[in-house]
């Protein structure tokens, strides 16, 4: 019994700790972009630095005969949802930091779950039940709440144009998540996450040469070790404690748990950044992680 209950335990340590770890992506992607580096140049970087860490842990787990021989996979499914959640919803959401806060990137951002219903809803043929309604006008009236006094000349340039930009990642990452069911249950989480990242590294650097000829080597020292330590504390490593959390906690759980990360970077912002957040954008982020919570926890039971 106490060997379980700190097995869970660990479990959740390492959901809260990847929960924090995802949420510094912001403060790292603002911090870069105050060196004058690009959004694609951002994204190639952090590309090229956590990709290899993937790449070191499907060649283990093949030595290992811990994944089954590639051809058995469906590659086109692969690609085509690795290109949408990993370079194309990155990309867009790295834009939208242009733009807006990372506060408000990360609220934003997190409201994905409701996509994901709507997409289920339209793909199952099912309607959304009066309770779903309700949750969802719960998270949308968060969302009013924290634009209502989220325009700010001196931290903002364009709210409304950066928030299209993290929505339309939000959405992009909702169908890689739907259509992510079946290849998950072939290669399990980790190993579906690798590959992904793996192969969402081409389209990025293809973007990168054609964009500005893959000149992004001639940037100030911290930006290198900025997007070095995104690419380890923001990326690789929550990933994988994300994925041993999931294990021991279960999906549901690791949902709820995570609720917590949009708050961790309200905090990191405005501490590194200088970023200020009001009373009312305080309850309208409540309101948004309250609502998806209750989506997450009602989807999966």
């Amino acid at each position: 019994m106490n060997n379980n209950r700190t097995h869970y335990w660990v479990g959740i340590a390492l959901v809260l700790v990847s929960a924090f770890l995802f949420s510094l992506k912001g403060v790292f992607i603002k911090s870069m972009y105050q060196y004058g580096a690009d959004t694609v140049s951002v994204l190639s970087l952090r590309m090229i630095f956590s990709a290899p860490c993937y790449l070191l842990v499907i060649s283990w787990n093949f030595l290992n005969k811990k994944i089954d021989s590639p051809k058995n996979y469906d590659w086109r499914n692969i690609i085509f949802l690795s290109f949408i959640g990993y370079y194309l919803s990155s990309f867009m959401d790295f834009q939208g930091l242009n733009y807006i806060t990372a506060s408000l990137e990360r609220v934003l951002l997190f409201i994905y779950p409701t996509f994901v219903l709507f997409i289920n809803v339209f793909k199952l043929n099912k309607k959304i039940s009066k309770l779903q309604w309700q949750v969802l006008g719960l998270t949308y009236f968060g969302i009013l709440l924290v634009f209502l006094q989220n325009i700010d000349s001196n931290t903002q340039k364009n709210v409304l144009w950066g928030a299209f930009w993290v929505i339309s990642a939000g959405i992009s990452y909702a169908f890689y998540i739907v259509g992510s069911d079946k290849q998950i249950q072939k290669l399990g989480s980790l190993n579906y996450t690798c590959f992904s990242m793996i192969l969402a590294t081409i389209p990025t650097l293809i973007h990168c040469y054609w964009y500005n000829g893959f000149h992004i080597w001639h940037y100030p020292r911290p930006v290198y070790i900025i997007s070095l330590g995104m690419a380890l504390f923001s990326t690789v490593i929550p990933t994988f404690m994300l994925s041993e959390g999931i294990k021991r906690v279960g999906s549901s759980n690791t949902s709820i748990l995570n609720s917590i990360g949009p708050i961790f970077t309200i905090i990191l912002a405005t501490i590194y950044l200088g970023e200020t957040i009001s009373l009312l954008q305080f309850i309208g982020t409540i309101f948004v992680l309250l609502g998806v919570v209750l989506i997450s926890w009602k989807g999966k039971k």
